[in-house]
C-alpha cells in the first residue's frame, strides 16, 4: 500500500492544492459576506502547504511519475516555489484593490488556485497530454478571471477577445502536436526526443507541426505576430487580474517552452532557432516602439511585455544549458518586475479611481517618496539600467545569443532597448519633475506596503548580487537535461 501511494508522491503538490481549492468553494458557499477573509487565508495557507510539500520531495535528479507523464526535477521544482511565491504576492496586492470593487470573493481566489494548479501541471509534464491539460486549465481560469467584473463591459469585452484568440491558438499547438505525433508515434517527450535523433523520413510533415506549435506557443508569451489580444486584455480586465496575468502565466509559458522546444524537439533544433529569431525581432521592435505611444500604463505595460518576452526568447534560441539557464533568470527576474510595476497601480488606487494612466504618476515624490523610489527602481530594472538585477538578465541572455555567434542579433537587441529605456524613464520624469494632479493620501495597508518595500528592494539587492539567483537558474537547467 505505501509503494502504491510513494508513486503519487512527486504529485503530492498538485493533490494538495486541488484538495484545499474545493474546500475553499464549500466553505465560502457556506459563509456570509463579512467572512470573505477566510478564502484570503486558506489561499496563502494552501500557498504556504505546497512549498513545504515541495520542497520535502525536491529531487536532485529528473525522475518519472505517473507512467512518464508527469516529472519531478529540479527544474519543476524551482519554478513551482516560484510560482508559490508570486501567486501569494498578487494576492497580498490585490486584497484591497477587490475588497473597494466588491471582488473580494472566493471565485477569485478559486479561480487563481485553479490557475496555479495548471501552471504546475504545465512545468512538470513530460508528455503530449499533460502539458495540454495544465495549459487549459490555465487558459479556462484566466478568462473567466478577466470577466469576473460582470457589469464591466469593458472587462467582458477583453474576455471575448481572450478567449476566441486563445482557443484558436490551442488549436494550432493541438494540430502541431498531432502532425509531431504522427511523425514520431510517440506524446511522451523524452522517447519523441530519441524518435527524431534516428532520423525521420517525414521532415515535411515534421516541420509544418514544429511551425503550428512555435505559432501556439508565441500566442501563450504574447509575442509578434501572436500579440493582438495582450494590449486589450491587459487594459480591459480589472488591475487585480492584469497583475496575476502579467506575472505567473510567464513563468509556466517558459517551462512549456522549455520542455517542448529544448527537451522534445532538441534535435529539430535547425529548424525551431530561426522561427525564434524572428519573433525575437519582430516582438523586440514592435513592444518597445508602440510602448513609447502609450498613455495607459496596463497598455504600456503590455507592449513591454511583448518586448521582454522577445528577449526571453534569446536565451532559449541560444539551445544550450546556459541557455536555457539565462532565459529562466530572465523571466523570474521578469515577473519580479512586473508584479512591482502592476502592485503599484493597485497600491494608487481606490475607490472609484484605477490609477493606471501615467498622468496619475505625476508628482508620486511629493506625495510618496518611498513609493517613488520603489518605482524609479522598478523603471530602471525594466529598462535595464545598472544596478539593478534587469541589466544583468539583459546581459545574460546577450551572452547566450553571442555564444553562438548571433552577434547581430545582440546588437539589434541592444538598440531596441535603448528604445525602451525612453518610456520607463519618463514614468520617473513624471513622478519626480512633474507636478501632481491629485494629493490625495495613498491609502494602502501596511502589509502591502511592506511587501511593495521588499519587492523593489530585491530588485536592486539581486542587482548587486545576481550570482545566487543566476547560479539556482542555471544548476536546474543542468540537472534536469
Amino acid at each position: 500500500m505505501s509503494q502504491a501511494i510513494m508513486q503519487f508522491a512527486p504529485v503530492f503538490p498538485e493533490i494538495f492544492v486541488l484538495a484545499m481549492v474545493s474546500l475553499i468553494l464549500v466553505i465560502d458557499a457556506a459563509v456570509d459576506d463579512s467572512k470573505r477573509y477566510l478564502a484570503y487565508v486558506l489561499s496563502l495557507a494552501t500557498l504556504a502547504g505546497a512549498a513545504v510539500l515541495t520542497l520535502h520531495g525536491f529531487s536532485s535528479m529528473p525522475a518519472l511519475a505517473l507512467h512518464g507523464l508527469f516529472i519531478d526535477d529540479p527544474l519543476s521544482d524551482v519554478l513551482k516555489l516560484f510560482l508559490y511565491l508570486t501567486v501569494a504576492v498578487v494576492l497580498v496586492y490585490s486584497r484591497d484593490y477587490l475588497r473597494l470593487r466588491g471582488l473580494y470573493k472566493g471565485e477569485f481566489f478559486a479561480l487563481t488556485l485553479f490557475a496555479l494548479l495548471g501552471m504546475m501541471v504545465m512545468v512538470s509534464a513530460s508528455h503530449f497530454l499533460t502539458l495540454y491539460l495544465g495549459l487549459e486549465l490555465l487558459a479556462l481560469s484566466l478568462y473567466a478571471m478577466v470577466a469576473l467584473q460582470r457589469d464591466s463591459r469593458v472587462a467582458t469585452e477583453a474576455a471575448m477577445k481572450y478567449f476566441v484568440l486563445g482557443a484558436l491558438a490551442s488549436g494550432m499547438l493541438l494540430y502541431g502536436m498531432s502532425m509531431v505525433y504522427g511523425v514520431t508515434g510517440s506524446l511522451g517527450l523524452g522517447d519523441m526526443a530519441i524518435a527524431l535523433q534516428d532520423g525521420t523520413d517525414l521532415h515535411i510533415p515534421l516541420v509544418f507541426g514544429i511551425v503550428f506549435i512555435v505559432a501556439g506557443l508565441a500566442f501563450k508569451l504574447g509575442v509578434v505576430p501572436f500579440h493582438m489580444w495582450l494590449p486589450d486584455v491587459y487594459e480591459g480586465a480589472p488591475s487585480a487580474m492584469t497583475l496575476f496575468i502579467g506575472s505567473a502565466p510567464k513563468i509556466a509559458a517558459f517551462a512549456f517552452v522549455v520542455r517542448i522546444l529544448g527537451q522534445g524537439l532538441e534535435s529539430q533544433m535547425v529548424d525551431w532557432r530561426d522561427m525564434l529569431v524572428i519573433l525575437s525581432v519582430l516582438s523586440m521592435a514592435l513592444g518597445n516602439i508602440a510602448a513609447i505611444a502609450q498613455t495607459n500604463l496596463k497598455r504600456m505595460l503590455a507592449y513591454s511585455t511583448i518586448a521582454h518576452m522577445g528577449f526571453m526568447l534569446l536565451g532559449i534560441l541560444a539551445g544550450s544549458p546556459n541557455g536555457y539557464g539565462s532565459a529562466m533568470f530572465y523571466v523570474l527576474v521578469y515577473v519580479l518586475m512586473s508584479l512591482g510595476a502592476f502592485g503599484m497601480i493597485l497600491l494608487l488606487s481606490r475607490a472609484g479611481f484605477e490609477a493606471d494612466r501615467l498622468d496619475d504618476f505625476k508628482g508620486l515624490n511629493r506625495r510618496s517618496p518611498w513609493l517613488a523610489f520603489m518605482m524609479l527602481l522598478l523603471m530602471f530594472s525594466l529598462a535595464g539600467i545598472p544596478p539593478t538585477v534587469g541589466f544583468y538578465a539583459k546581459l545574460s541572455v546577450l551572452q547566450a545569443v553571442i555564444g553562438i555567434d548571433y552577434v547581430w542579433l545582440a546588437v539589434a537587441a541592444v538598440m531596441f532597448s535603448l528604445i525602451g529605456a525612453f518610456y520607463y524613464l519618463r514614468i520617473v520624469k513624471l513622478m519626480y519633475f512633474d507636478a501632481p494632479h491629485d494629493m490625495a493620501p495613498i491609502m494602502a495597508s501596511p502589509d502591502t506596503r511592506v511587501v511593495m518595500s521588499v519587492n523593489g528592494l530585491a530588485i536592486l539587492a539581486l542587482g548587486i548580487l545576481p550570482q545566487p539567483l543566476m547560479a539556482v537558474c542555471v544548476h536546474a537547467i543542468h540537472a534536469s537535461f
